[in-house]
């Protein structure tokens, strides 16, 4: 059930992260969820730096739409560098 749970979390984060980053991101629903979990784990990992978390917490909703924005925005600069 855990990596259902994942997913589900993964996809909301995800469109909330692409609504909110302005620009067309052209990316489907498995790039959405892979998106959306890279950038819980990325807000995990930088909570923890900032000692925001306690090692092993996750990172809040909140949290993981920040860290998958950070994700999107590089991931943009990633595909501009190839077109």
């Amino acid at each position: 059930m855990g990596i259902i749970s994942m997913i589900i979390v993964g996809f909301i984060v995800g469109l909330i992260a692409r609504a909110i980053m302005p620009g067309d991101q052209k990316m489907g629903i498995i790039m959405t969820i892979i998106l959306g979990i890279i950038g819980s784990v990325v807000a995990g990992y930088l909570g923890q730096a900032l000692n925001l978390y306690q090692p092993g917490e996750g990172a809040g909703w909140i949290g993981s739409i920040i860290g998958a924005i950070i994700v999107l925005f590089i991931y943009g600069l990633i595909v501009k560098k190839r077109a």
